[in-house]
């Protein structure tokens, strides 16, 4: 079994902490929180994570360096916000060609890159791959059954991945397109938080359907455009992560849409969530892309002007539904 190191210990960095430790791996878990440490150390619980319990091979350190110490395999699993600046103070304790696997889904804001991007910058000399697909950090820590893509250019990192995953409760693929897996896990959240803005405007089932088709739509288009492949989008990490994402009460983006479509304000529905909502960054990050690349995206354009440009969500649903119509 593998001795894997974790940075991150919120729920999805918990979630495969307990997952992976269950597999019979030794895991440490890297936390910026001392209460969130001492809570997953001393009492064995994660605050996110009601109904599962951490194994006991299972140990957090806010030490960067005691984390790292003889891992086998890095998952990073921390708010994109916050990637660059952690790479930066741990990537002194990685091994020249260490495996790193990017577990965070979303983009760098202030310079609108994909977080592999920001992996090859910071440490060119890893090896590094993407763990993505539909995937709640509540089911996985429970053993629901779950299927994830792992994408990496080296084959001995998606093999390494797919060995130490695999189980009757987890089914494991791989690609080489890293961009387009990355991509469609960071495009879903948008789709996810208009999803949810439609249930908050108390729209019906035909407006969701029609939401998370055309929002897969858009994303192929960005995604492919930014070289991804088209096939990766309509598969796990796309329509795949839509589908849960959109779908689900579990997702914090499909909620944060709820609330604003109820009226509340950024600020209020980032309170009322409680944990990052990478949807709300993602959207302006789309919309520059969309502009700076040529690309058609309705439904990006709409939200941004819902959160940015203060249009109510109803004339943004008007505005979508009364543009010319076209073909399929």
């Amino acid at each position: 079994m593998a001795k894997v190191a974790i940075i991150g210990s919120g729920s999805w960095g918990s979630a495969l902490g307990i997952y992976l430790a269950n597999q019979g791996n030794d895991v440490k878990l890297w936390s910026f929180n001392e209460d969130e440490k001492n809570l997953i150390n001393n009492e064995k619980r994660c605050v996110f994570l009601p109904q599962a319990r951490i194994p006991e091979n299972v140990y957090c350190s806010s030490s960067y360096e005691e984390v790292l110490d003889g891992a086998e395999v890095v998952l990073h699993v921390t708010p994109s916000k916050f990637v660059r600046e952690n790479i930066k103070k741990y990537k002194e304790f990685l091994k020249p060609d260490q495996m790193v696997i990017m577990c965070s889904k979303g983009f760098e804001a202030e310079t609108c890159k994909t977080l592999d991007d920001v992996m090859r910058e910071e440490m060119p000399n890893n090896r590094i791959g993407v763990l993505t697909g539909p995937s709640h950090a509540e089911e996985v820590s429970i053993g629901i059954p779950t299927a994830l893509v792992v994408a990496s250019e080296h084959e001995e990192v998606k093999e390494k991945i797919v060995e130490m995953f695999k189980s009757p409760t987890m089914r494991m693929y791989t690609t080489s397109d890293v961009k387009g897996a990355e991509l469609g896990g960071a495009l879903k959240n948008i789709i996810a938080f208009c999803a949810g803005a439609a249930v908050g405007l108390h729209l019906g089932d035909n407006t969701f359907a029609a939401l998370a088709t055309r929002g897969l739509v858009e994303i192929a288009r960005l995604g492919t455009a930014m070289g991804g492949k088209e096939k990766t989008f309509y598969g796990l990490s796309g329509l795949g992560d839509l589908i849960v994402t959109c779908g689900s009460e579990h997702s914090r983006n499909r909620k944060a849409g709820k609330l604003i479509g109820e009226g509340y304000s950024i600020d209020e529905t980032r309170r009322q969530v409680g944990m990052t909502i990478e949807s709300i960054d993602n959207i302006e990050v789309a919309y520059k892309l969309s502009k700076k690349l040529g690309i058609e995206m309705p439904i990006v354009n709409a939200v941004y002007a819902v959160l940015y440009e203060g249009l109510d969500p109803r004339e943004a649903v008007n505005t979508l539904m009364t543009r010319t119509l076209k073909e399929e």
